[in-house]
C-alpha cells in the first residue's frame, strides 16, 4: 500500500519505519524543514531516508493524491490543512490501535511493561537483570536506550531483537502508551502517579492517570505500587500491591545493607548495597519476577551483585576527597528521596535546567532545597532541549531558596556548575547533581558533567 504519514514528530517517525519495514511505499510529509528539526530527530528521519521512507519536507500544501493510507498523529489539529483534506478523501485512516496491534503481532514472546511518573527506568533496569539472572534471553526496551521508547521498540522489530529473546520488558512512558494502546502485556507493572507533563493533558491530573491507567487494560497480570490503590480500585479488583513497610502483597523492609521481601506465606532477605529509591524499586521488580515464576535465588543473587544504573544516584567516583553522585531525579517526591538520604551530610548541591519537553516549576524546586542545611546550591541556565541559556530559570530556583545557610550560585552551563563545585566544597563534602539527565540527550549531558568535574578537581586542587 502507499502511505501517506503526516508529520515527522515522535509518533509519525516509528510508524513510518515499521510501514515501510514491511513493505509499504511509505512518504513522511512535515511543514517544517529537516534541519529545523533537533539533532536526534534529524538522525532519526535519516534513518527512515536509507531504508527507503520518502521524506516530503518543508511542504505547506502536502497532496493525498496517490495514496491509499493515512496515518495522523493525535496532535494533529482537526482545522490543519491536511486534516480538512484527508477527512474529505476516502483514504483508509491508520489509527493508533491498529498500528499496536501490527506492534504486538510482530513480538512472538511474553511482554512485561513497565510506567509509572518516577522509578519506571530504574524498575525496567532491574527486573531486566533479575531475569538475566535467572537464564532468560532479555529484550529490555527504556529511555537509558533511547529518550523515545516507541522508536526503540520500532528499531528491535526493524532489526531483529524481537525474534532473538526469550521476554521483552518495555519501559513505557504515556506517549508510548498512546501509540501502543493494544499491546498484550503478560505482566504491567505502575511504579506510581504524580503531577507531571500536565501540560501535555490539558493540565488534567486526572487525564494523565487514565493514560498509564491504559497499562492495566493491557495486562493479564497487573501489580501497582500500593500509593495508586485507590485508582487502581476503582477499574480492577485483582491487582497486585507493593510497597515498602506495608500490608501489601510484596512487602520490602530495608536493613542495613540489606533488602527483605515478604510475599505469600514466603520471604527472602537479599544483601544489598544501593541507596534511596533503589529499595522500593527493587520490591517492584521482584514482585514482577516472582509472580512471573523467577526463582528466588536469583532474585538474591542479582540484587547482591546490582550496582546501579547509570545517573541514578550514581557514585561516579572520589575528586580530591568528595564523592560525586550524579542523580536523575527531577520531580518533587524523587528530589526529596534523595535529598533525606544525604540530609546529615555535607552535600554541595548542584543542578541543571529542569525543562525538558515539559516546563516545570522551577521555584517548587528552589523551596524544596530550602528545607535542608545544604552548602551551597549551583544552578545552571542552559536548556538542553532547545541549546539556549536563560538564567531566568536558574536564578528562579535561586530566588526561592530561603534557607539563610545556603550559598546560591547561578551559571550558564552545567559544564561550568561541576567545576566550581570544587571551589565550594572540602574533603569530605558529597558533590551532588541533581536534574533531568536522562530525559533528553543523557549521554552528551553527563558528558559535559564530567568534563567540568575534571576541570574542577584540577583547577581547585
Amino acid at each position: 500500500m502507499n502511505y501517506l504519514v503526516v508529520g515527522a514528530g515522535n509518533a509519525s517517525r516509528p510508524v513510518a519505519r515499521l510501514l515501510n519495514h514491511l513493505g509499504h511505499d511509505v512518504v513522511i510529509t512535515d511543514l517544517k524543514e529537516k534541519s529545523e528539526f533537533k539533532i536526534e530527530f534529524q538522525r532519526s528521519l535519516n534513518q527512515l531516508e536509507k531504508e527507503g521512507v520518502k521524506l516530503d519536507m518543508a511542504n505547506k500544501d502536502p497532496s493525498v493524491e496517490g495514496f491509499d493510507a493515512v496515518y495522523m498523529p493525535p496532535t494533529l489539529p482537526e482545522s490543519a490543512p491536511i486534516a480538512q483534506k484527508i477527512a474529505k478523501s476516502d483514504l483508509k485512516i491508520l489509527t493508533n490501535e491498529e498500528f499496536s496491534k501490527i506492534v504486538n503481532d510482530l513480538i512472538p514472546v511474553d511482554i512485561i511493561g513497565i510506567t509509572g511518573t518516577m522509578g519506571k527506568t530504574t524498575t525496567t533496569f532491574i527486573t531486566t537483570s533479575l531475569f538475566k539472572q535467572a537464564g532468560f534471553k532479555v529484550w529490555s526496551c527504556s529511555s537509558l536506550v533511547n529518550n523515545l521508547v516507541s522508536e526503540a521498540i520500532i528499531d528491535g522489530i526493524v532489526t531483529g531483537k524481537a525474534n532473538e529473546c526469550d521476554i521483552t520488558i518495555f519501559e513505557l512512558p504515556h506517549g508510548t502508551i498512546g501509540l501502543l494502546n493494544r499491546l498484550n502485556i503478560k505482566i504491567g507493572l505502575l511504579t506510581n502517579i504524580a503531577e507531571d507533563h500536565l501540560s501535555e493533558f490539558g493540565g488534567s491530573l486526572e487525564l494523565y492517570q487514565q493514560r498509564k491507567l491504559v497499562l492495566q487494560a493491557m495486562s493479564e497480570t497487573f501489580i501497582a505500587n500500593n500509593s495508586c490503590r485507590d485508582i487502581i480500585e476503582k477499574v480492577r479488583d485483582d491487582a497486585i500491591y507493593y510497597a515498602l513497610d506495608e500490608d501489601v502483597d510484596f512487602n520490602g523492609i530495608v536493613g542495613d545493607k540489606s533488602l527483605t521481601i515478604k510475599y505469600e506465606n514466603d520471604e527472602f532477605t537479599t544483601p544489598f548495597y544501593m541507596m534511596s529509591y533503589f529499595f522500593e524499586n527493587s520490591v517492584a521488580a521482584s514482585a514482577v519476577a516472582l509472580t512471573y515464576g523467577v526463582k528466588k535465588g536469583d532474585i538474591i543473587d542479582a540484587l547482591t551483585e546490582f550496582k546501579g544504573l547509570p545517573a541514578h544516584m550514581e557514585d561516579v567516583g572520589d575528586y580530591n576527597g568528595r564523592k560525586v553522585i550524579l542523580d536523575s531525579a527531577f520531580l518533587y517526591d524523587g528530589m526529596k528521596i534523595t535529598l533525606d538520604y544525604f540530609k546529615d551530610d555535607s552535600v554541595v548541591l548542584f543542578l541543571d535546567h529542569f525543562d525538558t519537553l515539559s516546563v516545570r516549576d522551577k521555584a517548587e524546586v528552589g523551596q524544596l532545597v530550602s528545607n535542608y542545611d545544604i552548602k551551597v546550591v549551583i544552578a545552571s541556565g542552559f536548556n538542553e532541549v532547545n541549546q539556549t541559556v536563560e538564567m531566568e530559570a536558574a536564578q528562579e530556583i535561586l530566588d526561592a531558596i530561603t534557607n539563610p545557610k545556603i550559598e546560591k550560585v547561578a551559571v550558564e552551563t552545567i559544564e561550568k556548575a561541576a567545576e566550581l563545585t570544587f571551589k565550594y566544597s572540602v574533603p569530605g563534602d558529597i558533590i551532588l547533581h541533581m536534574g533531568p539527565l536522562i530525559a533528553y540527550d543523557r549521554l552528551t549531558t553527563v558528558d559535559k558533567i564530567m568534563k567540568g568535574l575534571e576541570e574542577g578537581s584540577k583547577k581547585y586542587e
